[in-house]
Protein backbone atom coordinates (compact mmCIF):
# COMPACT_ATOMS: atom_id res chain seq x y z
CA UNK A 1 0.00 0.00 0.00
CA UNK A 2 1.31 3.32 -0.82
CA UNK A 3 1.27 5.80 1.92
CA UNK A 4 2.47 9.08 3.72
CA UNK A 5 3.64 7.70 6.43
CA UNK A 6 5.15 9.48 9.96
CA UNK A 7 6.27 7.24 12.81
CA UNK A 8 7.79 7.45 16.20
CA UNK A 9 5.23 9.61 17.78
CA UNK A 10 5.07 10.53 21.40
CA UNK A 11 2.12 9.61 23.96
CA UNK A 12 1.39 13.16 23.82
CA UNK A 13 1.28 13.81 20.34
CA UNK A 14 -0.96 10.84 19.58
CA UNK A 15 -3.37 11.98 21.80
CA UNK A 16 -3.38 15.32 19.86
CA UNK A 17 -3.93 13.59 16.88
CA UNK A 18 -6.56 11.33 18.13
CA UNK A 19 -8.30 14.77 19.67
CA UNK A 20 -8.23 16.58 16.55
CA UNK A 21 -9.39 13.52 14.33
CA UNK A 22 -11.77 12.54 16.32
CA UNK A 23 -13.06 15.97 16.62
CA UNK A 24 -13.16 16.89 13.25
CA UNK A 25 -13.26 13.50 11.07
CA UNK A 26 -14.98 10.62 13.83
CA UNK A 27 -16.53 8.83 15.05
CA UNK A 28 -14.81 5.90 14.23
CA UNK A 29 -16.39 2.46 12.92
CA UNK A 30 -13.07 1.12 12.96
CA UNK A 31 -10.66 1.80 15.68
CA UNK A 32 -8.10 4.32 14.58
CA UNK A 33 -9.70 4.86 11.15
CA UNK A 34 -10.64 8.14 9.57
CA UNK A 35 -11.95 8.76 6.35
CA UNK A 36 -10.95 12.33 5.13
CA UNK A 37 -13.04 13.54 2.14
CA UNK A 38 -11.30 15.30 -0.89
CA UNK A 39 -12.30 17.85 -2.44
CA UNK A 40 -14.04 17.59 -5.66
CA UNK A 41 -12.20 19.79 -7.61
CA UNK A 42 -9.61 17.49 -6.85
CA UNK A 43 -11.34 14.68 -8.71
CA UNK A 44 -9.82 12.94 -12.41
CA UNK A 45 -12.36 12.76 -15.19
CA UNK A 46 -13.45 9.55 -14.24
CA UNK A 47 -13.96 10.01 -10.29
CA UNK A 48 -16.48 12.71 -11.88
CA UNK A 49 -17.99 11.22 -13.67
CA UNK A 50 -18.66 8.67 -11.10
CA UNK A 51 -21.58 10.62 -9.46
CA UNK A 52 -23.13 7.32 -7.31
CA UNK A 53 -19.78 6.98 -5.96
CA UNK A 54 -19.05 10.17 -4.42
CA UNK A 55 -17.67 11.27 -2.23
CA UNK A 56 -14.30 10.29 -2.37
CA UNK A 57 -11.79 10.37 0.43
CA UNK A 58 -8.50 9.29 1.87
CA UNK A 59 -8.01 7.33 4.71
CA UNK A 60 -6.10 8.20 7.89
CA UNK A 61 -4.76 5.47 10.76
CA UNK A 62 -3.39 6.89 13.85
CA UNK A 63 -1.58 4.14 15.43
CA UNK A 64 0.18 4.66 19.03
CA UNK A 65 3.65 5.05 17.89
CA UNK A 66 2.70 6.03 13.60
CA UNK A 67 0.01 8.07 11.41
CA UNK A 68 -0.33 6.79 7.93
CA UNK A 69 -1.93 8.69 5.25
CA UNK A 70 -3.22 6.51 2.81
CA UNK A 71 -2.50 7.80 -1.11
CA UNK A 72 -5.39 5.58 -2.37
CA UNK A 73 -8.73 7.60 -3.11
CA UNK A 74 -11.51 5.37 -2.58
CA UNK A 75 -15.61 5.35 -2.19
CA UNK A 76 -17.57 4.56 0.71
CA UNK A 77 -20.43 3.26 -1.32
CA UNK A 78 -18.94 0.28 -3.20
CA UNK A 79 -16.43 -1.94 -2.65
CA UNK A 80 -14.86 -2.17 -6.42
CA UNK A 81 -15.06 0.50 -9.03
CA UNK A 82 -12.32 1.92 -11.47
CA UNK A 83 -12.36 5.30 -10.16
CA UNK A 84 -10.77 3.99 -7.13
CA UNK A 85 -7.58 4.27 -7.23
CA UNK A 86 -4.04 5.72 -6.50
CA UNK A 87 -3.93 9.58 -6.11
CA UNK A 88 -2.69 11.00 -8.80
CA UNK A 89 -0.11 14.33 -8.31
CA UNK A 90 -2.52 16.73 -6.99
CA UNK A 91 -4.01 14.53 -4.89
CA UNK A 92 -1.34 13.11 -3.15
CA UNK A 93 0.12 16.71 -2.37
CA UNK A 94 -3.16 17.25 -0.99
CA UNK A 95 -2.89 14.46 1.48
CA UNK A 96 0.87 15.35 2.34
CA UNK A 97 -0.28 18.89 2.88
CA UNK A 98 -3.05 18.21 4.98
CA UNK A 99 -0.54 15.65 6.88
CA UNK A 100 1.53 18.81 7.52
CA UNK A 101 -0.61 21.05 8.36
CA UNK A 102 -2.01 19.26 11.25
CA UNK A 103 0.65 18.70 12.39
CA UNK A 104 1.84 22.52 12.47
CA UNK A 105 -1.59 23.54 13.79
CA UNK A 106 -1.17 20.70 16.78
CA UNK A 107 2.31 22.04 17.30
CA UNK A 108 3.23 18.79 17.06
CA UNK A 109 7.11 18.43 15.76
CA UNK A 110 8.83 15.45 13.54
Amino acid sequence: MRQYRIDELRPADHEKLKKHLDEYYGPCQVEGLYWIPLREDLLDDVQKAHGDCQPFCFAVELGQNEVSFELLIRTRNRVRCDCMRYANGAQRECIIRFADAMFETLKILT
